[in-house]
């Protein structure tokens, strides 16, 4: 897949002039991810509290892959291993191809937003999926990780939120938020996207560069600042 200099996703805000849908429907999901997207969303409009508590039953396909996803979910970044180690150097050199890393340690990558020279620091709460998250989305959708990476859309404050850190927040917010470590989904959200995922194996990694735009495009909606971060 690849954006071909376009982003996958696109986050507008709302014209009066020219719009006429209704102002909440301001995100318009486009491309290959667009399935993904709009059907989460119509789930997340229907949600009842009455899905609390509950167990939805599976597949054994869906079991299968919510296996393969949890195994995903499971591993801690570890900079002492070599895999690990070449992810995060390949994040860098899709995110500054024009800048060389001078090292696994740096004071570059707060360039891209982490919160000092060592980013294995703040993967803790992503883990190593986080890192392949990044990775996925930059390498799929390279306009947008950019735009992203470089904040080129909308009107922005001077201090903006740190790019990096947002991005291993989201894959631990989506883990939290599908309940993806429980052994059966829970909630209607849940079971939902497990569809989504018997037929993608990249859902998890799609519905992240989804959850990525929009939460951008909620940023910029609340004129935020760096202090709105949390």
């Amino acid at each position: 897949m690849d954006d071909r200099g376009a982003s996958f996703v696109a986050v507008r805000r709302p014209n009066p002039h020219t719009d006429t849908c209704n102002s909440n429907s301001a995100e318009a999901v486009a491309g290959s991810a667009a399935w993904l997207g709009r059907g989460l969303s119509c789930v997340c409009a229907q949600r009842r509290d009455s899905d609390a508590g509950s167990f939805f039953d599976l597949t054994l396909a869906q079991e299968e892959c919510l296996e393969r996803l949890q195994r995903r979910i499971e591993v801690p970044y570890d900079g002492s291993i070599v895999e690990h180690q070449e992810a995060l150097k390949a994040l860098w050199k899709v995110a500054f191809p024009e800048e060389e890393l001078r090292g696994l340690i740096s004071e570059q990558w707060k360039e891209m937003g982490w919160q000092g020279k060592d980013p294995s620091t703040d993967f803790r709460g992503g883990g190593f999926i986080s890192l392949e998250n990044f990775l996925f989305f930059a390498r799929n959708f390279p306009k947008s990780f950019q735009d992203l990476l470089w904040k080129r859309e909308g009107d922005r404050s001077v201090w903006e939120y740190p790019f990096a850190v947002a991005g291993v927040n989201i894959t631990f917010m989506l883990v939290q938020m599908l309940d993806l470590e429980a052994v059966k989904p829970r909630t209607l959200v849940g079971a939902t996207f497990l569809k989504f995922l018997e037929e993608n194996e990249s859902a998890f990694d799609l519905l992240y560069c989804i959850a990525f735009k929009l939460m951008d495009h909620q940023w910029l909606s609340m004129r935020a600042s760096y202090m709105d971060f949390n």
